[in-house]
């Protein structure tokens, strides 16, 4: 008898659990439902009426014009709300009783974010549902080895442009995914080019490189190649420009940071 009740309770507990995820994936598809906009393509199909299936555009006004009902205004609806209000009109105008409605959306141009900078593919992208930063990243094919690691979204409140300043590495690294905001349509997402360095004189490879976080001058030689024959670590100078543009020569030792744009030259040793 035990053995019964055991073998029905963990049936009954496996019943709960499947339940409870169900509900959780139906609220999660739900909240993942972008809303309808202008040039967006539906097929709307009502169950039993094949005559009533409509292929449309929504309008620049946000109207769609459907069998017996006319015109129907759907912007800013998401699709199971434009399900319901026209099945809702179905019902209160007498045409049908208790119709079901089903809006399939093969196009959804309207919700686009531009993706700009130094990934591997700039362009425009649909967002269907909810879309984050580092999805949206994915999309556009990663940032290029010469991008940063800082990401500017701008986007529009309604009365003004807002910048938000993300560091994706600084997150990944601290796994405070927060950060990772959501994007939303018409969101201009810019990736920075990454901080450089210039290094030249008496080393293996003069040149242009990568600043890599809190790199010192010792670190930034060695990226260089190291010194030549005839260069020498005494005498390192750095060239910078201050906050006010102006260009300063700086006496520094291997050991000091090397910051975004210095020009590195190291002196020809005398013996």
């Amino acid at each position: 008898m035990m053995k019964y009740l055991s073998r029905f309770n963990l049936l009954v507990l496996t019943f709960i659990f499947l339940w409870i995820a169900c509900i959780n994936f139906a609220v999660a598809n739900d909240s993942r439902e972008s809303v309808l906009g202008p040039g967006d393509l539906l097929k709307i199909f009502v169950y039993g009426h094949p005559d009533m299936t409509t292929e449309t555009k929504i309008s620049e006004t946000g109207n769609i014009t459907f069998p017996l009902l006319g015109e129907i205004l759907i912007d800013g609806l998401t699709p199971s709300a434009a399900e319901k209000k026209i099945a809702n009109l179905l019902e209160s105008r007498d045409i049908l009783r208790k119709p079901q409605v089903n809006i399939f959306t093969p196009s959804l141009q309207s919700q686009m974010v531009s993706v700009l900078g130094f990934v591997r593919n700039q362009g425009r992208y649909p967002i269907e549902g909810k879309r984050s930063l580092t999805e949206i990243l994915a999309m556009a094919g990663g940032i290029i080895p010469d991008g940063g690691d800082l990401i500017t979204v701008i986007r529009s409140d309604g009365k003004q442009f807002v910048k938000e300043v993300i560091d994706v590495s600084e997150m990944v690294r601290s796994g405070d995914l927060s950060r990772d905001t959501h994007v939303r349509s018409d969101d201009l997402v810019y990736v920075e080019r990454a901080n450089r360095f210039y290094i030249y004189g008496e080393v293996q490879r003069a040149g242009t490189y990568r600043l890599e976080r809190n790199m010192t001058v010792i670190q930034a030689l060695s990226v260089a190649g190291g010194l030549n024959p005839r260069g020498t670590e005494r005498g390192l100078r750095i060239q910078r420009r201050d906050s006010e543009g102006n260009l300063q020569v700086l006496s520094v030792k291997s050991s000091d940071l090397v910051e975004p744009d210095d020009v590195i030259y190291i002196k020809e040793s005398l013996f």
